[in-house]
């Protein structure tokens, strides 16, 4: 999934981006309170990892700001002990959940899954389509209780395309998920991820169907 990580602490920063992009996340890291509002303007995220303490603007101001806007993916509050006087007030104008520094970054990483979850309206780490059952916690697929042999890029294209089951994906929306800025990659990049999806996924009771234009498309085999 697409993370807008929010943190002037270059040591906390890079150590966050590094575990969300091993675990094959699309990282997007401002370093700038005065940046973050036009980076979620720029980009579609699915959730925000959000710093309290930042340079030219605080954070409590920031999300007030954001959810005037319209902006609606699940935002995670990362705060030192000294402002958890501020949890109600982060909770009423916005915020979804908050970690207390220092935390442990599995942690982390668990409740962005769970706030993306929710906010999907799924309330089980495990979805599945046809005979295909993803385990989102685990970082597993399988297929009639085969496991199947994915990389972290094809899980996270996987994950994408069955939490969207029988709706079209844009190609757009995949690359911005599957992608950081900073990756000089095609179109073709994403073809033939989904190419290899398919060659694994023959025999399942399932598809990736091509929306000629405009992007992918998962279903049943029954559907």
């Amino acid at each position: 999934m697409r993370i807008l990580l929010v943190e002037d602490n270059e040591d906390l920063g890079e150590a966050i981006e590094q575990r969300l992009r091993k675990a094959g996340h699309t990282v997007d890291w401002v370093r700038d309170g005065g940046e973050v509002v036009g980076a979620a303007q720029t980009e579609s995220y699915d959730a925000v990892a959000l710093d309290l303490m930042l340079p030219n603007r605080d954070g409590i101001s920031l999300i007030a700001d954001l959810r005037r806007r319209k902006f609606n993916a699940p935002i995670l509050v990362m705060t030192a002990r000294s402002e958890i006087d501020d949890k109600v007030s982060l909770l009423d104008l916005g915020a979804d959940d908050y970690l207390v520094k220092p935390f442990d970054l599995r942690e982390l990483e668990a409740r962005l899954r769970a706030l993306i979850r929710r906010t999907g309206g799924q309330t089980s780490s495990t979805v599945s389509v046809g005979d295909l059952e993803l385990d989102l916690a685990g970082l597993n697929a399988s297929v009639g209780g085969s496991v199947l042999d994915l990389g972290k890029r094809e899980f996270r294209l996987l994950e994408i395309l069955v939490t969207h089951a029988g709706k079209v994906v844009p190609k757009e929306r995949l690359m911005n998920q599957l992608f950081n800025f900073d990756e000089n990659v095609s179109i073709n990049a994403l073809e033939l991820h989904i190419s290899r999806l398919r060659k694994k996924l023959e025999g399942a009771r399932i598809g990736i169907v091509t929306v000629r234009g405009v992007g992918y498309v998962i279903r049943a085999s029954d559907e």
